[in-house]
């Protein structure tokens, strides 16, 4: 079976959301699925949900560096070592345990800070094992990521509540 590689990006809330969906639903057609994350905790509702399902194994987030903008020179420097040795583990994870699905969340975000080598995904999507299907998720990605993806969707934002000053909601936004 032909398996395919996923982009949903945009500045629109649900990206997260989305792959999170397409992971349950791999999961309730018997799909052994890794979703790891990047720039997040695991203080998240999906987290907690995901913990339930026994064929979801979601990498624990064991570092918070906060937002990237508000990072110092020396916490970019750790982020990076360690976002990169968080997706160099994911590949081999992958490999070892033999997954159907990978979720990287928040891969695009990671990429365009270089806080990790686009080039290593890049050249991990062209060579990845027979049968993984491959999601990610970020604003921005690059010509190369969408030319590598065979679904690439946009989640537009017309409107948000934080325009007008409400904060992320536990259960709603995390």
């Amino acid at each position: 079976m032909k398996t395919c590689v996923h982009i949903y990006c945009g500045d629109g809330k649900g990206k997260t959301t989305a792959a999170i969906g397409l992971a349950v639903r791999a999961f309730g057609s018997g799909k052994k699925v890794l979703i790891t994350r990047f720039l997040k905790t695991d203080h998240s509702g999906e987290v907690a949900a995901l913990a339930n399902l026994s064929g979801i194994t979601v990498t624990p987030c064991e570092r918070s560096f906060g937002f990237f903008t508000k990072m110092s020179e020396q916490q970019k420097k750790e982020a990076a070592v360690y976002y990169s040795d968080l997706l160099h583990g994911t590949f081999l994870k992958v490999k070892e345990e033999n997954y159907d699905m990978l979720v990287l969340d928040e891969i695009m975000a990671v990429c365009n800070y270089g806080l990790v080598d686009e080039n290593i995904v890049l050249e991990f999507l062209s060579h990845r094992q027979d049968g993984l299907e491959v999601v990610m998720t970020g604003r921005n990605p690059s010509s190369q990521l969408i030319e590598s993806a065979d679904y690439v969707s946009e989640i537009k934002k017309i409107k948000h509540p934080y325009d007008d000053g409400i904060q992320a909601r536990k259960g709603i936004e995390y």
